[in-house]
């Protein structure tokens, strides 16, 4: 015997009535990342936006101090990081080859690290230099960006009346909370995060000039940039000052290893408890799984994006659970 399978008129509608809601979403994709985008800039700015506002600076007036001073301090490190990064990068390409003569490597084993070490350094330049024109040239998704965050931040104190007024008190109160929390997980990642790549940047800096490695602007830039990879960043970052090291002189070498193993230890006990203390405690394992589906998804943005889309669906998750119980 068949059995006729029945679909009501609601289930139809239902089902159109999702589809055109997703598609939806789809066509205002765009603007959906860009609110997102502003959200974690009013995470992280809020907390000096409320401190200046206690020294009785309005706060429309505190978020456009706070902008001026941020694009400047962009502006200036462009314009004085920039030229040199690819400058010495393009050196340190041409030089790589002697190097790896002088650590007495076979030539297919050279070949093979030349060719993942220019791979990796060789586009970090082109990379930079490509994001910062898109970011210049798509002038208009940065000033709505920007223009979301200002009046996100200029509302964060009235946003508990506002969502009432829209959602009601009670769903109000519950967007209030989760916004409330989303401020502090992105704000506090973000912040950390920012800090302990230029801490590491920095430490890294010094220790390579205070040894005399060549090249270290562009391979301190590598490990603050790759700070944000846990585990293994550190390790990629350290290969080529490594690298170098032992083609200039074994003890040169070894003072390298020390090097990052000193900063690595400094990372460890010192700045990520006391740096990252009050922030997310995102595992290692779901920050490497999150930047590979990222990258994956939406190339350098989606690495950007990648650990404050998991806490924003982890923090929504988690409200949701807690309101069915």
């Amino acid at each position: 015997m068949t059995k006729k399978v029945e679909v009501s008129h609601k289930t139809i509608i239902f089902a159109v009535l999702f589809i055109l809601f997703l598609w939806s979403l789809f066509i205002i994709r765009e603007i959906i990342l860009q609110f997102f985008v502003a959200l974690v800039i009013m995470a992280i700015l809020n907390p000096f936006v409320t401190r200046l506002s206690k020294y009785k600076i309005p706060r429309s007036l505190s978020i456009l101090l706070i902008y001026s001073i941020l694009l400047a301090s962009i502006s200036f490190a462009i314009a004085t990081i920039i030229p040199p990064l690819v400058e010495q990068t393009a050196l340190f390409i041409s030089d790589l080859p002697g190097f790896m003569n002088k650590l007495g490597l076979s030539a297919v084993v050279s070949q093979q690290i030349i060719g993942q070490i220019v791979n990796l350094l060789g586009t970090l330049p082109a990379q930079a230099a490509r994001i910062t024109v898109s970011l210049f040239s798509n002038v208009l998704s940065v000033v709505t960006v920007l223009v979301f965050a200002f009046y996100l931040l200029v509302e964060r104190n009235r946003l508990d009346r506002l969502l009432g007024a829209l959602l009601g008190d009670s769903k109000g109160k519950d967007f209030e909370r989760i916004i409330g929390l989303l401020e502090i997980k992105l704000g506090g990642w973000a912040s950390g995060q920012l800090t302990l790549m230029f801490i590491i940047g920095l430490a890294n800096y010094i220790g390579l000039r205070l040894l005399g490695i060549p090249f270290a602007l562009p391979l301190s830039i590598l490990s603050g940039l790759l700070e944000v990879v846990p585990i293994i960043g550190p390790i990629i970052a350290a290969t080529p000052a490594v690298i170098i090291g032992f083609g200039t002189s074994p003890i040169l070498g070894l003072a390298t290893i020390a090097l990052a193993f000193l900063v690595q230890q400094l990372e460890n006990y010192v700045l990520v408890p006391k740096i990252l203390q009050k922030s997310t405690g995102v595992s290692p394992i779901i920050t490497l799984l999150a930047l590979a589906i990222g990258l994956k998804l939406a190339g350098v943005v989606g690495i950007i994006i990648a650990v404050p889309v998991y806490l924003t669906a982890s923090i929504v998750l988690q409200e949701y659970v807690k309101g069915q119980h």
